[in-house]
């Protein structure tokens, strides 16, 4: 137990220190790009774009956790192994099982809490940070692109189409809102531009519009109602990301836009992701463990570490495979999110196998 508790903390020790390394790194180089990209804009000083980028870098470090769990595992077997520590515990008839499994079990532990606490607290930060931009920069989302988002409705009044150049709250508030209407028939009737647009029961409140007419003059109005029979359901479905959404809210949204008719296999993959993260963490260990268990002194150390690094590439070519065949409805989300997870941990089970007993 104490040798154990040695290799787990070991282990635990380095992979914190890998994702540390890393989310320092991508905090850098965010900052840098938003202070490049905002050297006119007089609203953001250096402390506000610093406070930006804390609101999105959580968010993208969550995606490279696995890969901090696979560098940290080979990073910590090949200190120990350098050290002569794994010869040791060889020679004292500790199994490469035994090495492993401190590591694999406390992998299932990050995993859990990167599901149950960190992503959570992630995606309440993503949803500040886009708060926070239309503080800094006004109406239009930084780096947002210009055709934005778009969404057809209808209504007891004819079609219209929306476009807004940023979201909050999933989509239920709109910023930098563009409508055009169109009657029954499909004849073009009017352009209305306003600066924010909330989905109430029934209708858009426009905030700040300005309504353009085909054959009268412009007109402005401070508040402006565009009827909707749209949903909230439907909204979140054109605007929300499955990304920011949190673990305990996928299973509603799931259930309220397969109640709404609508495809839900982004949600529905975001959650099993989530649900299968523990494991993916643990297959990244045994990857690990099967490409840097080796003694330093006979050599190979830098093929071991490129096989782990291309091992790793490898099942992130097949996870944005799957993914995208998954969006598509080429394959169901629980086959897309836990086949990278049956790879890579068959994949080190058997080479530790042959490895171990031959």
């Amino acid at each position: 137990m104490t040798l154990g508790r040695y290799f787990g903390m070991r282990f635990l020790s380095t992979a914190l220190a890998v994702f540390a390394g890393v989310v320092l790194l991508v905090a850098l180089l965010d900052s840098v790009e938003l202070m490049r990209r905002t050297a006119t804009n007089e609203n953001a000083t250096a402390l506000a774009v610093i406070k930006l980028s804390f609101f999105r870098v959580p968010i993208i470090a969550e995606r490279i956790i696995p890969f901090c769990v696979l560098i940290g595992a080979m990073s910590c077997y090949l200190s120990l192994s350098r050290r002569n520590e794994l010869v040791v515990a060889r020679a004292a008839g500790v199994s490469a099982w035994q090495f492993t499994a401190p590591a694999v079990a406390i992998a299932l532990l990050l995993g859990v809490l990167t599901t149950l606490v960190y992503n959570p607290v992630a995606a309440v930060l993503q949803e500040r940070s886009k708060r926070y931009e239309i503080e800094i920069f006004g109406q239009r989302e930084f780096g947002q692109q210009e055709s934005g988002f778009w969404v057809r409705q209808r209504s007891p009044d004819g079609q219209s189409i929306i476009n807004a150049r940023n979201s909050r709250d999933q989509g239920l508030r709109l910023e930098g809102v563009t409508v055009f209407t169109f009657d029954e028939q499909g004849r073009y009737q009017e352009r209305i531009e306003a600066r924010s647009a909330e989905l109430h029961d029934g209708a858009w409140a426009l905030t700040g519009a300005r309504v353009y007419p085909s054959n009268s003059p412009p007109s402005m109005h401070e508040s402006y109602a565009l009827k909707t029979n749209i949903s909230r359901e439907q909204v979140r479905e054109n605007f929300s990301t499955p990304e920011t959404l949190t673990v305990w809210e996928l299973p509603e949204y799931i259930r309220l836009a397969e109640n709404a008719g609508l495809a839900a296999a982004g949600y529905r993959l975001q959650y099993q992701k989530l649900l299968s993260r523990p494991f993916l963490l643990a297959a990244m260990v045994l990857l690990a463990a099967a490409f840097s268990l080796r003694f330093a002194r006979m050599g190979g150390v830098q093929k071991m570490v490129l096989g782990g690094v291309l091992s790793g590439f490898f099942l992130y070519v097949l996870s944005k495979i799957t993914e995208d065949m998954s969006k598509t409805e080429l394959l169901s989300p629980v086959t897309a999110a836990w086949a990278p997870v049956l790879v890579g941990g068959l994949t080190g089970f058997l080479v530790l196998l042959y490895q171990e007993d031959g």
